[in-house]
């Protein structure tokens, strides 16, 4: 005590910082002793953590229950117009929703990745992690993504309980969306300005298994208003917008 007393308060606040780290440099030692036998953190000793409000909690709290509504298709097929429409529908009826639009997700959460196949595939797996956190809140999300490649959206629906992850495929034909072509991406790609544009030189890997498929009727396409009723319809009828 009387070592302290004696100290200048700067010289006593650099003697309380040294014995801090001191001790954060043991701990961490503590944890790491990967070489004496012990596991460090990571190796299986991270586990779940259960809290006592739950995903039926929560949905009897909102009056419906989460599930996941996946929006595949080629770039222009009405994706997020569907996406749009869909939420407005289900917000007027008193629902909550959150949309996971492609196009805004690489704006923040996914900004560091590129359209390379193996970020590609990073990206799907990101939104289909943050999707399947809405869907545990009881909230009914809305995601809008090309996701070309069938084994990604697998991987999404693999994560949620049977019937939470509804595939709601946009069939449209490629020269209609190259006719929409909003963005101006198709001609791009024709022009060899971007490489590995889906449905131009790389694949989009239609579904096989879609709960719901959004198709032309003749050479007419429904209203986003028409499209948003169909998805509805299968919720009421699947008891996901009541709980």
């Amino acid at each position: 005590m009387k070592q302290l007393n004696s100290l200048t308060p700067h010289k006593l606040l650099l003697s309380i910082k040294a014995n801090k780290d001191a001790s954060s440099i043991k701990t961490t030692s503590q944890i790491n002793h990967s070489n004496n036998g012990s596991a460090s953190i990571g190796e299986g000793n991270i586990v779940w953590h259960k809290c006592s409000v739950d995903k039926i909690d929560r949905q009897k709290l909102l009056h419906q229950r989460g599930c996941v509504i996946w929006i595949t298709g080629l770039s222009g097929s009405g994706k997020s117009t569907l996406a749009c429409a869909l939420t407005r529908a289900l917000h007027s009826r008193g629902n909550l929703t959150y949309v996971l639009d492609g196009d805004n997700v690489r704006h923040g959460l996914n900004s560091d990745l590129t359209f390379k196949p193996e970020d590609r595939a990073e990206n799907i797996r990101r939104i289909g992690e943050v999707a399947k956190l809405f869907s545990d809140a009881g909230v009914i999300c809305i995601a809008s993504v090309i996701s070309p490649y069938r084994k990604d959206r697998d991987a999404c629906r693999s994560k949620l309980p049977d019937g939470d992850f509804i595939e709601v495929f946009m069939d449209m034909p490629l020269h209609v969306c190259e006719t929409r072509d909003p963005k101006g991406l198709y001609k791009l790609a024709r022009a060899g300005k971007i490489e590995g544009f889906t449905g131009v030189d790389d694949p989009y890997e239609a579904p096989l298994n879609s709960e719901i498929i959004i198709k032309m009727e003749g050479e007419v396409c429904s209203s986003p208003e028409v499209m948003a009723e169909k998805v509805i319809s299968y919720l009421d009828a699947k008891g996901y917008l009541q709980a």
